[in-house]
């Protein structure tokens, strides 16, 4: 079965123009103007990514990110008219996986919809020759369940964190640039991420670190990037 893209989108033209042609690409779309109409259509034929645009009446699409990501781990891309940084690295704290400025080239979008796709539909595989499970500190990192487990809690990643976790936890004791993190999250290399890697570390940070301002595992390389301690150096 071809995969399952919702639409979030209250003008009705711009919806389906784009409905039409991801369909066109062979993906199954259904469309939906608000967030009511998106979860009916969850509940009845789950989806693998949405497509929700940031300026909806009633639950915008910074709202459907944050219930998303405390229920489910479905990809998120957000559409934004407003050339307004703040939405965009707002929408990516609360656990999107990637933005569009409107108005956008379809075939960008197609292209980040199938790269996500795939990172999707990769998740729960063990990168090839890489151990499922690495242990650091009180910590024990779940590959599998895309997770890090200490005594006292569990922390579930969402998928960037999940990303970026396992870019850093596979080659610990190195510095990673924030281009070549880009790259390994399938992003490209491209200078506009420089900020959402730095947020999804943030991220990382607060869940994995006891003092997220002085970490002890994911350190930055100023000018250079972030690098995972080697628990075997301690």
């Amino acid at each position: 079965m071809s995969q399952h893209i919702i639409i979030v989108e209250d003008d009705r033209t711009s919806r389906m123009r784009l409905a039409a042609y991801l369909r066109s690409l062979g993906y199954r779309v259904s469309e939906a103007e608000d967030a009511d109409q998106m979860q009916a259509i969850i509940e009845f034929d789950p989806a693998e990514l949405l497509l929700v645009d940031i300026n909806l009446d009633g639950k915008d699409g910074l709202t459907i990110t944050r219930e998303q990501r405390q229920i489910s781990r479905v990809g998120i891309i957000l559409l934004t008219a407003r050339d307004d940084q703040v939405d965009r690295i707002v929408g990516l704290e609360m656990g999107a996986d990637d933005y569009i400025t409107k108005p956008f080239d379809k075939r960008e979008l197609a292209v980040r919809v199938k790269n996500l796709l795939a990172r999707i539909a990769d998740i729960g595989q063990p990168p090839q020759g890489a151990p499922p499970v690495e242990t650091f500190g009180p910590w024990r990192f779940d590959r599998i369940r895309r997770r890090i487990v200490s005594a006292a809690r569990t922390e579930q990643l969402s998928k960037q964190e999940f990303d970026v976790m396992a870019a850093l936890a596979e080659h610990p004791g190195q510095t990673l640039s924030r281009a070549r993190l880009s790259e390994m999250m399938g992003r490209g290399a491209m200078r506009s991420n420089d900020r959402m890697i730095d947020v999804v570390v943030g991220r990382l940070r607060k869940k994995v670190e006891r003092d997220p301002s002085h970490p002890e595992w994911i350190l930055t390389e100023h000018g250079q990037g972030y690098r995972f301690v080697d628990p075997s150096s301690i």
